[in-house]
């Protein structure tokens, strides 16, 4: 297998790049951020790699570092989700974005990557809830699942008409800054100040 390449970049394309590794071109799939963040062409780049082998074929998937990566194979567990619709969401959600939809339950923010519905959006949102900490303790510490207070603030937002991963990221951080011990209604105006900013 595959874990890493390290090489010049030859080409880069809307999905991937062309990594030459002393002359072996490796094509690469990569979301639009970890792109974003190659080099020009003939500068050095190296990407950690996912390997997928099937029947017909053997692709290369790239990430600029190794939160990007987890949550790929944490996508790739989800009945439905390949290599490339995990780099879709990739390409729309960052780690820690990733990381407050799942928690929030918001499948509406999958559903903007390509090739996501919105069953596959539940089935995400549901099938990740309870394996999310794992991946997301190093990129959103102090992330936890909404009760109390904080899902009725939450609740509140979004009944205001805010996205619920939004709403969900302005109440935790209102949290965070008031104490365990909150009220809704100061929850909710603390929320309301994050999301005018």
């Amino acid at each position: 297998m595959i874990a890493m390449l390290s090489g010049l970049v030859d080409q880069i394309g809307d999905e991937t790049v062309v990594l030459d590794c002393n002359g072996v071109g490796y094509l690469v799939y990569a979301s639009s951020r970890t792109l974003s963040r190659a080099p020009k062409i003939g500068q050095p780049l190296k990407l950690l790699v996912e390997t997928q082998i099937r029947e017909d074929r053997i692709q290369l998937f790239g990430f600029v570092d190794a939160a990007e990566r987890s949550w790929f194979r944490l996508l790739t567990t989800v009945q439905g989700v390949g290599g490339k619709v995990a780099l879709a969401i990739l390409s729309v959600l960052d780690p820690g974005a990733m990381a407050t939809a799942i928690l929030a339950q918001d499948k509406a923010a999958f559903v903007r990557a390509d090739g996501v519905g919105p069953k596959l959006g539940q089935r995400i949102v549901m099938e990740l809830r309870d394996k999310v900490g794992d991946v997301a303790a190093p990129v959103a510490s102090g992330v936890v699942t909404p009760s109390g207070a904080v899902a009725d603030a939450v609740s509140a937002l979004v009944n205001f008409g805010y996205a619920k991963s939004a709403a969900y990221g302005a109440v935790m951080d209102a949290a965070k800054r008031l104490g365990g011990d909150a009220k809704i209604d100061a929850l909710v105006r603390a929320g309301l100040r994050e999301l005018g900013r």
